[in-house]
C-alpha cells in the first residue's frame, strides 16, 4: 500500500498554538534571527531536533511508574543494563543524564592537548567535548557523502583509506580512538554500512587504536542495513544491532533519539580499566554508578524505548515518513540531500539560496525563512554550527550548508508533514526575497545555540 499509516493510536494529545505572520515575523526580530531562543510556545511544527522530542508508549509510562528511585542499586538500574547489554554486548554499562555527559566523560579521560579523535562526522556537542579537552576532531566522510545530490546508499561511510592516511600522519600513539557516528547526523542523516565498520575495525585494530560506535540511532542504522546491504535482508534488526556493536570496543548514546526518552545516555565498553575510571568522574560529576544522574523512571523508560525501537513496523513507518517528505520536496524542485536519511530530511541551503554567500550564513537565512512563513522550527546546519576563523578573522565555512528538520518519533501525523512540505514549497517558490544575516554577538564555543544575528539591509 502507498499510504503510510502511523503503527500506534493517539491516547493524549497537546495543543498547537497557531500565529500569524506579522506576530511570526516580531517573535523572529525579538529572538535575534536564532530558532535556539525562540519560546516553544510560539512554535507551531517543532523540528530543531529529535533529542528529547519523542512521545512515549504506553509501556514506557507505565514503567514511569514502577521506576526505583533508591540511590544506590536501584532495580530499574539492573533492567537498564540489561536492557543495553542485550543489544551492545558489552559488559560495563555507565548511564548518564544524556548523550554529551558521556561524551564528556570519555573525552576528559582520553583527550588532552596533541590527541586526535577521528570520525565519519562529529556533531556538534561531541566535536566541542573533544576541543574543549585541548584535542582536535577530524572529519573523514566518505566521498559521495560531500555531495548532497549524489544517491549513494550508504553515504555516512568513513574514508577508510584517509582513515589510514590520517593515523599514520598524527601518529596512532596520539589518536585515543576511532568514532563512528550510526546514522551520520551531520553528514544528512546518512547511513553507515556493516562493511564500513568492518573495514574501520580491521584498521583499529592494525594499529591498535579503539573503535567507539556513536550510537544515538543505531536502530535507524540497522534497518538501513537490512534493507540496502547485501547479505542482511533476511536478518532481524537486533541481530543486525548485535552484528553492529560486535566491531565496537566502546559506545556512547543519548538515549533522547533511539530510546524514545526526553532525557538519558549512556557509555558502554570492553574495558575494565577504562571503565573504572569513567565510574570514577561519573560520581563526582553525574551521580552514584546505578543511577547517573536519571531518576530510577528515566532509566525504566529508556530500558523499555531500547527494546521498542527496534520493531520493524515502526522503523518502516519512521523511514518512510522520512522519505515520503523528501520526495515531495524533490518533486517541486527543492534541493535536497539524497538520498532521503534516517531522522531527519536535509535542506542543501547552498543550493536553494545561491544568491547569498556562505559568509552571510544562507542556512541560517533559509531557517528563519520557514519559520516566519509557517512557523516552522528548524536548525542550521552548516557554517554557523561549524565555521571557524582564522588568523586574520576571516570565516572557514563548514563543507555542507544544510538545513535539517528533525522529525521527533511518533510525535506528528501525516497532515502536520504536508504542511511542511507546502511551507517549504512556498518558500522556495519565493527564495529570491531572503536575504543574508550577520552576526552581532557570539560565543567561542557552540555559538551556535545563543548568537544573536540581524538581516542584512
Amino acid at each position: 500500500m502507498k499510504t503510510i499509516i502511523e503503527p500506534f493510536r493517539i491516547k493524549s494529545v497537546e495543543p498547537i498554538y497557531f500565529t500569524t505572520k506579522e506576530e511570526r515575523k516580531t517573535i523572529l526580530e525579538k529572538a535575534n534571527y536564532n530558532p535556539f531562543r525562540i519560546k516553544a510556545k510560539d512554535v507551531l511544527i517543532d523540528l530543531l531536533t529529535d533529542s528529547g522530542t519523542s512521545a512515549m508508549s504506553s509501556n514506557q509510562w507505565a514503567g514511569i511508574m514502577q521506576g526505583d528511585e533508591s540511590y544506590a542499586g536501584s532495580s530499574s538500574f539492573f533492567k537498564f543494563e540489561d536492557s543495553v547489554r542485550s543489544i551492545t554486548g558489552m559488559p560495563y554499562i555507565i548511564p548518564t543524564h544524556q548523550g554529551r555527559a558521556a561524551e564528556k566523560i570519555i573525552f576528559t579521560i582520553l583527550g588532552g592537548k596533541g590527541k586526535y579523535f577521528i570520525s565519519n562526522t562529529l556533531f556538534d556537542t561531541t566535536r566541542a567535548n573533544i576541543e574543549f579537552s585541548g584535542a582536535e576532531g577530524i572529519d573523514l566522510i566518505c566521498e559521495e557523502g560531500k555531495h548532497p545530490t549524489i544517491p549513494a546508499l550508504f553515504k555516512g561511510n568513513i574514508d577508510i583509506e584517509a582513515l589510514k592516511k590520517t593515523i599514520r600522519e598524527k601518529g596512532a600513539e596520539n589518536i585515543p580512538m576511532i568514532i563512528i557516528t550510526v546514522t551520520n547526523n551531520s553528514g544528512g542523516g546518512q547511513p553507515v554500512s556493516m562493511q564500513n565498520i568492518k573495514d574501520a575495525r580491521a584498521v583499529c585494530k592494525e594499529y591498535n587504536i579503539p573503535l567507539f560506535i556513536d550510537a544515538c540511532r543505531f536502530a535507524e542504522n540497522s534497518y538501513f542495513i537490512k534493507l540496502r546491504e547485501e547479505g542482511y535482508a533476511n536478518k532481524t534488526v537486533p541481530e543486525i544491532a548485535n552484528e553492529l556493536f560486535s566491531y565496537a570496543d566502546g559506545c556512547t548514546m543519548s538515549a533522547k533519539k533511539d530510546a524514545f526518552a526526553n532525557i538519558g545516555g549512556f557509555l558502554a565498553m570492553r574495558d575494565l580499566d577504562l571503565a573504572i575510571r569513567c565510574r570514577n568522574l561519573l560520581i563526582i560529576t553525574e551521580g552514584f554508578t546505578t543511577y547517573g544522574g536519571l531518576a530510577g523512571r528515566d532509566l525504566e523508560a529508556i530500558a523499555i524505548g531500547l527494546q521498542e525501537v527496534m520493531e520493524e513496523n515502526y522503523l518502516q513507518y519512521r523511514i518512510r515518513s522520512i522519505e515520503y517528505l523528501t520526495n515531495k520536496l524533490i518533486a517541486a524542485g527543492v534541493p535536497v540531500m539524497q538520498p532521503a536519511g534516517g531522522h531527519a530530511v536535509y535542506i542543501d541551503a547552498k543550493a536553494f539560496l545561491p544568491h547569498i554567500p556562505v559568509e552571510q550564513y544562507p542556512g541560517q537565512s533559509l531557517v528563519c525563512a520557514l519559520f516566519e512563513e509557517g512557523g516552522i522550527r528548524s536548525v542550521e546546519i552548516g557554517s554557523l554550527m561549524f565555521g571557524k576563523y582564522d588568523e586574520a578573522g576571516k570565516l572557514l565555512p563548514a563543507q555542507l550548508e544544510l538545513v535539517r528538520l528533525a522529525i521527533p518519533r511518533r510525535v506528528y501525523t501525516q497532515s502536520h508533514i504536508d504542511y511542511v512540505s507546502e511551507v517549504i514549497i512556498e518558500v522556495f517558490n519565493n527564495r529570491n526575497k531572503i536575504k543574508g544575516l550577520k552576526i552581532t554577538e557570539e560565543t567561542p564555543m557552540l555559538r551556535h545555540f545563543t548568537a544573536k544575528l540581524n538581516p542584512i539591509i
